[in-house]
């Protein structure tokens, strides 16, 4: 009994094989190519900075790298960079301070070949919080500089 299940396993799956190859009518056909999607183009994004500070940190450098690459794209555009604080400090200072890094902000832009006469700055300080909340999450998001396409 055991010889016999041997030799029909041996035989049947050998021939469903065959079978199965030489009943196939259709032609094999290569699936088309996969197009890559068009890289997106650069836009624009918000810069953070630290806390009570004004300086660009490396991520912001990039970012505006890529920002710079969306005005020259979009060369007819004008843009207002929004400086901002997160709630800590007196109002005056964190005026002062989002004017600061809008200012920063535009100036390394303009070092990029961007016309200064293409954008303008303005402070809210921490006026126009993007992230409720008095924790640190919540300020590292509300310490940056906004960009609005006019």
């Amino acid at each position: 009994m055991k010889g016999s299940m041997f030799l029909m396993k041996g035989l049947c799956v050998p021939a469903m094989l065959v079978l199965g190859a030489c009943g196939c009518k259709s032609d094999v056909v290569a699936p088309e190519p996969v197009q890559p999607a068009p890289a997106a183009a650069p836009a624009l994004g918000d810069v953070f900075y630290d806390f009570d500070q004004a300086s660009l940190r490396m991520d912001a450098a990039e970012q505006l790298n890529q920002n710079a690459a969306w005005m020259r794209d979009k060369s007819s555009k004008r843009v207002v960079i929004e400086g901002h604080c997160d709630e800590r400090g007196t109002s005056e200072y964190n005026m002062a301070l989002g004017e600061r890094r809008a200012a920063t902000a535009k100036e390394y832009l303009v070092n990029l070949g961007v016309e200064p006469e293409r954008m303008t700055t303005v402070s809210y300080g921490e006026e126009r919080p993007f992230a409720a909340g008095s924790n640190e999450e919540a300020w590292a998001l509300n310490r940056r500089a906004h960009f609005v396409e006019e």
